[in-house]
């Protein structure tokens, strides 16, 4: 089984002094995925829980919907090929060509909005967090990222109930990491009416709508979003939360279901999101 990291001689220099040492690096791994015979996508990625990262891309993507719908899946990883067999046949349509899938932003997931149409979900429950449950599971989110601490180069993603998170999972690509949920959600089966996203990264309108796929109205992040994310968070009827460090987090849509002594409404918020201390 590939490792997350591998070790590089490095020289540090600091203060004008070299020093020899040793560091830890997040691995690159590059995964192209052989659905019913045909090659559909290279993506770029850590070498870790490959499995789910496959399931959640191709339910991602339209693909699949539930795990009945492949009757195979075998990775190779000394090659880098995943093979899938899938009990319907792939529909063909001119962005499905192979292509490859970065692990940055931007242009590598270019095609991804034809794909949202079909799979993003209205979030319709109404599950509700208290702010401190909200700050205690970033703690424990962060108490987590063993992989970013010894690299720094990964992003990391959790799923959680009030009791604290139930999976955590690291990739060198973000989009990589909320997908991997997915995939852990769809082979386990996971209920998602009273669960929350945990995120390392930037909220941006890719990110949201991965997290409508997983049918989870809650997300917290320690970064900032994108405009058009938290429109559509809006419209998706998402809880969005910002910036959640030590005992302060922006909640920046969907407040009612942050559970506090006074809940504001939309009209007494203003475009950039209500201050929690």
């Amino acid at each position: 089984m590939k490792q997350g990291t591998s070790l590089w001689n490095v020289s540090r220099v600091e203060c004008g002094e070299v020093t020899e040492l040793q560091d830890e690096v997040a691995v690159e791994f590059p995964l192209t995925l052989v659905v019913n015979g045909k090659e559909f996508a290279t993506m770029v990625c850590s070498p870790l829980d490959l499995e789910v990262l496959v399931i959640g891309f191709l339910a991602s993507e339209g693909i699949i919907r539930r795990k009945e719908d492949i009757s195979s899946l075998s990775i190779d990883e000394d090659t880098g090929f995943a093979y899938i067999e899938l009990t319907k046949e792939v529909p063909v349509v001119s962005t499905m060509e192979k292509r490859w899938i970065g692990s940055c932003c931007g242009k590598s997931r270019a095609f991804y909005f034809q794909s949202d149409a079909k799979t993003a979900r209205t979030i319709m429950n109404h599950f509700q967090l208290e702010p401190e449950v909200c700050l205690q599971l970033m703690k424990q989110f962060h108490a987590e990222a063993q992989v970013f601490k010894k690299t720094g180069g990964v992003h990391q993603a959790s799923i959680a109930t009030r009791e604290g998170l139930e999976v955590t999972f690291a990739d060198i690509g973000r989009h990589n990491a909320l997908d991997k949920l997915l995939g852990h959600m769809i082979l386990h089966q996971l209920r998602n009416k009273e669960h929350t996203v945990l995120f390392s990264g930037r909220i941006s309108s890719e990110v949201l709508l991965k997290i409508s796929k997983m049918g989870i109205g809650f997300l917290l992040s320690k970064s900032a979003p994108t405009d058009l994310a938290l429109k559509l968070a809006e419209d998706l009827n998402i809880t969005a939360i910002g910036f959640v460090r030590d005992d302060r987090m922006n909640v920046y849509t969907h407040p009612e279901r942050l559970k506090t002594d006074v809940a504001p409404s939309f009209s007494e918020m203003n475009k950039g999101g209500i201050d929690v201390d």
